[in-house]
């Protein structure tokens, strides 16, 4: 596809779902406060105030503050690099894993196909979240912990997604003319099967960013993830919900909100990627 064309298909893609361009907007925001964050946030996210604590919402706290008196605004935004880091390389990990594994089990067959058929049944025989509890609870609460935990979970659907690919397109005509050619089956597989099958799986991965957002704020909310003071998503909408019933509605609804447009700015970039990837929808 050439750059002309990719530019005249984004264009088509955003023009068609509005949502899209401010799934993007929002990511960039997002992407901003994660690289500049201690140094964008207004107030030190673990800075304390007897005086303010749970102050509403302000000129000088726009967010509010929490029940130690904590800015939430510099809370939530210095909590991005975290919750987005997190996320990203859980499913960085499943991708690459989940491909190659899924790779070489639908070209090669057989035994290979059993054993990782068998491995990721095993994975999908559990609710997912509570296998991650389970996972987190015997290696401990620490973030590569939670980031393994994401990771395992999220595996079956790569591995599963890229067998399906590779078994369909294992005998068409491309592949056996490459294998005429002289090509060794690895060869074959990473050269000219692999590469037409990314973008169908970078769509998976971008929906998935979103679940795999809400699964690591889900286990800091039960207290199995990120321990306090450190700034998260999960932890501040755990702390907040007790605040609730007495009015502080503020201590809850904005790391909440944070929470709901990442996982909403992942969800529809993923429909945007699939868009402009759907040769129907090309112009």
């Amino acid at each position: 596809m050439s750059l002309v064309t990719l530019a005249r298909n984004t264009s088509y893609a955003f023009g068609e779902n509005r949502l899209t361009l401010v799934a993007v907007i929002i990511l960039a925001l997002l992407a901003l406060f994660a690289t500049f964050g201690p140094y964008i946030a207004p107030y030190d996210p673990l800075l304390t105030s007897a005086t303010t604590k749970l102050a509403r919402p302000s000129a000088l706290h726009p967010f509010g503050t929490d029940a130690l008196g904590r800015d939430i605004l510099s809370r939530v935004i210095v909590a991005t690099r975290l919750d987005l880091g997190m996320a990203v390389s859980a499913v960085a990990l499943s991708f690459v894993v989940g491909l190659a594994l899924g790779s070489l089990a639908g070209y090669f067959g057989g035994w290979s196909d059993r054993i990782i058929g068998r491995a990721m049944d095993t994975i999908m025989a559990f609710p997912l979240f509570v296998l991650a509890m389970g996972i987190v609870v015997a290696l401990g609460n620490s973030v590569a912990n939670i980031i393994i935990a994401t990771m395992i979970i999220n595996l079956p659907f790569y591995c599963r997604f890229a067998r399906a690919e590779v078994n369909v397109r294992r005998e068409l005509g491309y592949v056996e003319a490459a294998r005429m050619g002289g090509n060794g089956a690895l060869r074959v597989l990473v050269n000219h099967i692999v590469p037409n099958i990314l973008p169908p799986m970078m769509v998976q991965a971008s929906l998935n960013m979103g679940w795999a957002i809400l699964n690591a704020a889900g286990l800091s909310f039960i207290g199995l993830g990120v321990r306090p003071p450190t700034p998260e998503w999960g932890i501040m909408v755990s702390e907040g919900a007790s605040y609730i019933i007495s009015g502080e509605w503020w201590a809850f609804m904005f790391p909440g909100a944070a929470l709901v447009l990442a996982v909403f700015s992942f969800n529809m970039l993923g429909d945007g990627l699939r868009d402009l990837l759907d040769p129907r929808k090309r112009v």
